[in-house]
């Protein structure tokens, strides 16, 4: 009854911690793997600090042979699953010294460590000839549950590296024996219990009472980490991932607690070896078989390179086809960077040869903007020459019709003229006659009629010609008409020169002076020139048509 309320208590915590489990979920436990396989010689560090602490007490003076019998034992416990040479070396050491104290539990007790160690190191002849000196009878309740143990031990690590199943029988068969000498009570018990049901057939209940104990264990508790192991491989549930759960769970106990006699790494690798992930089978393994050698296992070193050379080669395989990826990768890349370099060095000569052609356009634009301020210079020149031609034109209109009102004029003049003078000869007025032909004054008063009519329509052409001229001489030397006069001789010289009449005998003809009058007017007026004495005259033909460009040059 006690049995079947055990076995439900399982199932639930078998429930409970599955979800729970599954809720941490195996991402958390990986990292958790990760981080203290990371630390792993951390913790072998503090493994050999606290060992290097036992071994100090030896050297104490005055220690009797059994203090000293005490701290081997515990150094041996120390060793037991973390260096097995070391541990045979000092529990060797109490073997001599409980045959030296003459003590017979002591004697055994140190004997049948001494077995347990030779068949964890692969000697199962010295084992077996050690355990079969020993006299059962002679054992107390205290070593006869620990001699069972060895024997079941022996006998399974023997069975391991024979393979021989009536060796794993001979296991079984002492496990019974081990169930009848200890507290049914103990977590050894269940332990031993759940081993056998579960080879027996009974899976689910082996589980659940494996469940109820890791439950209610400490992560200190040094079975905690098998107790995992045999969770994972117990389990039963449909989710692969539970029984990773639970390897990588007593993994990470183990690597804490630095026992390199373990079976949870190479256990993890062979999951995921069988899901594939062939990275973290080949990582584990190489870890368990390294913890291996390095404890001496002999039975832990034959699981694993019975495993190592398929997941080696898996794993090698894999990495030979990464390996020709990456090389096919790497081609690929080289033609690409090839690819890339012919393209840059295309770009880089379009670049420049359009830097060329942008530099060819640029001196292109230049001539162009020149030829434009060309265009537009000849088109100034053009409207210039358009103005002059228009104000040759104006000026030709006005004096065509002024000249018609004074040929009108001067013909009647003449005919009237002649009608005096013809009257004159009817009425035989000779004397008065000849007086007339031989004054002057008709001719000056004509001659002055002229001026006034020639200064009248060149001031209507040019009403700014005075002012102009002015501005091309000198501040003092400027020229100013008299009162009642509208150009005065000077003026009207460079008058004449303005409408393009430039002879000085035409000139002198038109004004009636002597040559020689017309050239001092022209070189007085050079000479008090503002500008240019040779540009004078130039400058004065150009006055009313270019104003702005005359004021400049004026500046200049």
């Amino acid at each position: 009854m006690k049995m079947k309320i055990l076995l439900m208590c399982g199932i639930i915590c078998f429930s409970l911690s599955s979800s729970i489990y599954a809720g941490s979920g195996l991402d958390t436990l990986n990292a958790e793997l990760e981080e203290v396989m990371a630390n792993k010689e951390l913790y072998t560090a503090l493994k050999e600090d606290k060992i290097d602490g036992l071994k100090k007490l030896l050297l104490f003076d005055g220690l009797s042979e059994l203090q000293q019998y005490r701290i081997n034992m515990n150094i041996y416990e120390e060793y037991h699953k973390y260096i097995s040479d070391s541990a045979v070396y000092y529990i060797e050491k109490n073997v001599g010294i409980a045959r030296s104290l003459g003590m017979e539990d002591l004697i055994n007790e140190s004997q049948i460590h001494l077995a347990l160690q030779y068949s964890i190191t692969g000697m199962y002849i010295e084992s077996k000839a050690l355990l079969e000196t020993i006299d059962r009878g002679s054992l107390n309740q205290k070593l006869l549950p620990v001699y069972y143990e060895t024997y079941g031990f022996f006998y399974d690590h023997y069975a391991q590296s024979t393979n021989r199943l009536d060796f794993y029988r001979k296991s079984e068969l002492y496990r019974d024996s081990l169930l009848f000498s200890i507290d049914p009570s103990s977590n050894k018990y269940k332990i031993a219990y759940a081993q056998k049901i579960y080879y027996m057939g009974d899976q689910v209940d082996a589980e659940a009472i494996l469940l109820n104990i890791f439950g209610r264990m400490s992560e200190d508790d040094p079975d905690k980490s098998m107790v995992a192991y045999y969770l994972g491989v117990f389990n039963q549930s449909d989710d692969p991932d539970m029984k990773k759960i639970y390897f990588t769970h007593s993994a990470i106990l183990d690597i804490k607690n630095a026992i390199k006699d373990n079976a949870s790494q190479q256990a993890l690798a062979l999951c995921y070896f069988e899901s594939g992930d062939i990275d973290k089978a080949y990582k584990y393994m190489e870890s368990a078989i390294n913890d291996a050698i390095f404890c001496n296992v002999r039975h832990r070193t034959s699981e694993g390179f019975a495993f190592y050379p398929i997941i080696n080669e898996t794993y090698q395989n894999k990495e030979n086809k990464q390996k020709d990826e990456l090389r096919l990768y790497l081609i690929l890349i080289s033609l690409l960077s090839l690819f890339l370099i012919v393209s840059v060095i295309y770009v880089y000569i379009q670049m420049k040869r359009l830097s060329r052609i942008r530099k060819e356009l640029y001196r292109a634009n230049i001539k162009l903007n020149k030829l434009n301020e060309d265009i537009i210079e000849s088109n100034g020149k053009l409207r210039e020459t358009n103005h002059m031609l228009s104000e040759a034109n104006h000026v030709k209109e006005e004096y065509i019709a002024h000249f018609f009102d004074l040929c009108s004029a001067y013909i009647d003049k003449m005919e009237s003229f002649r009608r005096q003078l013809n009257k004159k000869v009817i009425n035989n007025q000779i004397h008065e006659l000849a007086k007339i032909l031989k004054s002057t004054d008709y001719i000056d008063t004509e001659r002055e009629e002229l001026f006034r009519n020639f200064d009248s329509i060149f001031l209507h052409l040019y009403p700014t010609f005075i002012e102009d001229f002015n501005n091309l001489l000198t501040h003092e030397e400027k020229v100013i008409p008299k009162q009642g006069e509208l150009l005065n001789t000077e003026l009207r010289i460079f008058a004449l020169i303005r409408l393009g009449i430039k002879d000085s005998t035409k000139i002198a003809g038109f004004l009636g002076y002597s040559l020689s009058t017309i050239y001092n007017y022209r070189t007085k007026a050079r000479n008090k020139a503002a500008v240019n004495r040779d540009d004078f005259e130039k400058l004065v033909s150009q006055i009313g048509i270019a104003p702005t460009r005359l004021l400049q040059e004026n500046s200049i």
